[in-house]
Parts: structure tokens; C-alpha cells; sequence
């Protein structure tokens, strides 16, 4: 939305909710327009009049323009709903076993298995039939301290999801489960709920957040030297309490530009590798710094440009962004909801999910920061309708999380992160034998098929 002014519209809205606790219009550009017709009108009433009246002359031409268009997102939002609805989907629940010795490189060739591009290949598809490319939900998930790890996924990719596990993980089990999350009702009514969206600290996609290379988790490391950010997720989640839940969701899918909304030049859609030569080259420009110099011959000081000098630190971040996008990309979206019983509700576990992810973050590149899914709530003793406004919000968090929604209506949220592959392996994966949380729930031992030379 480029709108004059909208973007002080929009702080000056939210600065008077969060400092003030009033509460105006939720929209800006709807208030900035209302203020601005006005004030025109009250220095203009004769031109703001004759303006009104060309506009409703003018009517057979940009009406039907307004009304084509909005006719045709109500063609997309059907017929992709229709589409969507149809898709008979499963969970799958990942059961690793007790000894697994894999880095997390191994979730990564599983990413990069289920990078899958079916189901947009033409306009025909997206348009007519209104078919979506798949998307995932890997999950990870406590019941009063017991933690589980699970896949939700399309029935018909159930195979390609297997194959990809059973390929880097030969000792896993996925077995196929009910969805917990219809095993409690999570009404506000009933049950005490919190939760939350993260986002990037930095908006800038390209930038890595601190990924298990830079852990160096890469390489095979003896139990006791190992340091494994992702055992602080799975210890969070086992220090629930009975009557406590806590689900965490990763949804995602192929990266094809759809967050830009920008076509190059040459057809194609803009993507983060575009991004990422903009960022790249503007770090290069700062690693060159202006030098004065005395001309020997005519005694005048001069400047010109010296060679690029960039500190370690800037050298790194520039290995680092065009490391990332040399992987391949997925659109992501990350939810958490916070499910308790009245009088087992602790609030301090709000305050572990808004630092869930801090071992993943980097003061100079990026890390991931909790973002409210709707309405900010400052709790004033003024403002009026507070409560039934978190009723609404945690209804539609619940509602959202047990849809496995994110990139479509009606829970369709802007500006989805950009992630490669190796981000996701290193906020998801299948721990080691080195992480031992109690209550992770693993195998006993390792299922594997017969020989396929045993005597019959």
C-alpha cells in the first residue's frame, strides 16, 4: 500500500493503542482517506463538491474496472477453497530411535526431497481448476511435558514424504496418528490460550540466521563436545507441566516471488536471489571508502575511491547471504499457541515462547522474534471490548493453527519469511542421541526390513 503519508498513519495508529490504550480505526488507509476528504473539504467545499460529482460521472469507467476485479479474487478464493477442501490429508507422527547419531544435514536432504513444484504448472491449473502447490507442517509438540514430532501432509504425497525420512533416517518410524489438536476443545471459554506468529528480526530474507553450520554441526562431533541449539526447543516443551500444551507448527512450500509481487524485465518473477545480489551489492559499496590525496603536481587535495577493505565482518556476512541462497528456498510461516487449563495457565511460559527462538539469532544478520497474530492487546483498565477483541484473536489462532493455514483464505497472513533449506534443518530436525530430553518420546530401537537374501 503506497499511500501519502500511510506508513506515519499507520505508527501514529499503533502508537496510540500501545502508549495511550485508545483505540481508533484499525485501518489507515480507510482513516487517512476519511481525514484527508474532510480537510479538503473544509479549505475546498466548492472544488471537493465538483470533484465528487465528476467521479460519479465518470462511474461507467472505473466501476466496472472495481467490480471485474473484485469479482475475480471471489473466482480465485472459491475455487481455491474448493480445491484446498477436497485434499484429503494426514498426520504423520515422527518416532526417531534412542541411539541416532545424524547431523542435522540430514533433515536437509529431506527438505531438499519434498521441494515439490506439482499442481501450478499452468494457467489452467491456477486459474480454472484452482489448484494450490502443496504446502507442509512439520510440528513439534508437547503434551503436559511429553514431546512429539509430526509431519501433516497431503494423503496422496504420503509416499514421497516416507521415502524422504526412511532415505536419511533408516531407523525412524512415521506412523500415521489422529490430529491432537481435536483432542481439546482450546475454547477461551474453557481453557486459558496464548500464542503468537515469528517473524525475522531483519525483513531481509537473505540474511541467514544462525544456522547449524555456523554451530558447526556439519561435521560429526563426539556426544559431550556437541551443541545443539535445538535442544533448547525440546527442553521448552518438556518442561510442561500436566494439563499444559504447547504446539508449534512450520508451515511451508516452494518459493516462487509471490512475496515481492515484482516481474523482472525478462518475464520472470523476482525472487530472493534477486534480493540477495541488491543486499550483496550494497555491502560491497560500503567496503570502498573515499581517499583524499595531495596531486604532486598542482598541490590541490583530490578524492577518488580506494579499493574495497570490508572488516571480517562484513566479508562474513557476505559469504553467509550468498551461502543461504545457493540452497533451495521455501516460503515459511511459524506458529505457536500456548493451551492450558484454567488453573494450570503459568504465564511465564509466555515469556519462553516470545525467547524461543533466541539461540538462532545474530545481532548483524537476522534470527527469528515473536509477532502477534491479529490484534495487539496493551490492557488499559479504558479500553472498552478488550476481552471480547483476545476472544475473537485466540478463536482464529486456534482455528488457524488446526487448519494448517498460512498462505491461503481465510487465514491467509502477509509477508511470509523466505528460508532455505538449511535454515529449516536447523530449527526442525531430528536430534541426536546427544540431546537427551526425558520426556522426547523415541523408539527403543532402530526398525529396518528383512534381508533380501533370508531363506524362505
Amino acid at each position: 500500500m503506497h499511500l501519502p503519508f500511510y506508513e506515519e498513519l499507520e505508527k501514529l495508529v499503533e502508537k496510540s493503542r500501545d502508549k495511550a490504550g485508545v483505540r481508533p480505526f484499525s485501518w489507515p488507509p480507510f482513516v487517512g482517506g476519511l481525514v484527508g476528504i474532510f480537510l479538503f473539504y473544509v479549505f475546498f467545499p466548492i472544488a471537493t463538491v465538483h470533484g465528487v460529482e465528476l467521479a460519479l460521472f465518470l462511474s461507467p469507467l472505473w466501476l466496472p474496472a472495481i467490480i471485474l476485479d473484485a469479482s475475480w479474487h471471489s473466482w480465485l478464493l472459491l475455487i481455491r477453497s474448493e480445491f484446498i477442501a477436497k485434499q484429503k490429508v494426514i498426520l504423520l507422527e515422527i518416532r526417531p530411535p534412542r541411539n541416532l547419531a545424524k547431523t542435522p544435514l540430514a533433515m536437509e536432504a529431506v527438505f531438499s526431497a519434498i521441494h515439490y513444484t506439482k499442481g501450478e504448472s499452468n494457467w489452467y491449473q491456477k486459474f480454472i481448476q484452482g489448484q494450490v502447490r502443496p504446502y507442509w507442517s512439520i510440528e513439534l509438540v508437547s503434551f503436559g511435558g511429553q514431546v512429539h514430532f509430526y509431519i501433516w501432509t497431503r494423503d496422496n504425497f504420503r509416499k514421497l514424504v516416507e521415502n524422504a525420512f526412511y532415505a536419511q533416517y533408516p531407523g525412524v518410524q512415521l506412523v500415521e496418528v489422529e490430529d491432537y489438536t481435536r483432542f481439546i476443545t482450546a475454547r477461551p471459554e474453557e481453557y486459558g490460550v496464548w500464542g503468537c506468529d515469528y517473524k525475522h528480526t531483519d525483513k531481509n530474507d537473505p540474511v541467514p540466521i544462525k544456522t547449524y553450520v555456523d554451530y558447526g554441526l556439519d561435521k560429526t562431533q563426539k556426544e559431550p563436545e556437541q551443541v545443539d541449539p535445538f535442544a533448547h526447543l525440546t527442553e521448552f516443551l518438556g518442561s510442561m507441566r500436566p494439563g499444559e500444551n504447547f504446539w508449534l507448527q512450520i508451515i511451508f512450500r516452494i518459493h516462487n516471488g509471490e512475496k515481492y509481487g515484482v516481474i523482472k524485465p525478462d518475464g520472470k518473477p523476482y525472487t530472493w536471489r534477486d534480493r540477495a545480489k541488491e543486499l550483496v551489492d550494497e555491502l560491497r559499496k560500503e567496503t570502498v571508502k573515499t581517499v583524499k590525496y595531495r596531486d604532486v603536481f598542482t598541490g590541490e587535495m583530490r578524492e577518488t575511491e580506494g579499493f574495497p577493505n570490508p572488516t571480517k565482518g562484513q566479508s562474513e556476512k557476505i559469504a553467509a547471504i550468498e551461502r543461504n541462497v545457493s540452497k533451495l528456498a521455501f516460503d515459511v510461516g511459524i506458529r505457536g499457541v500456548y493451551v492450558a487449563q484454567p488453573d494450570k495457565f503459568d504465564p511465564v511460559n509466555i515469556t519462553g515462547m516470545i525467547s524461543l527462538w533466541k539461540p538462532f539469532n545474530v545481532e548483524d544478520r537476522n534470527g527469528l522474534k515473536a509477532a502477534h497474530f491479529g490484534i495487539m492487546f496493551s490492557d488499559y483498565p479504558w479500553e472498552i471490548g478488550n476481552e471480547r477483541r483476545k476472544d475473537v484473536f485466540r478463536r482464529e489462532l486456534v482455528e488457524a493453527y488446526r487448519r494448517r493455514q498460512y498462505f491461503h483464505d481465510p487465514f491467509k497472513m502477509p509477508d511470509p519469511m523466505v528460508m532455505s533449506t538449511e535454515e529449516l534443518a536447523t530449527i526442525f530436525h531430528i536430534p541426536s542421541g546427544a540431546v537427551a530430553t526425558p520426556s522426547l518420546a523415541r523408539i527403543e530401537s532402530a526398525t529396518s526390513e528383512a534381508p533380501v537374501n533370508l531363506p524362505i
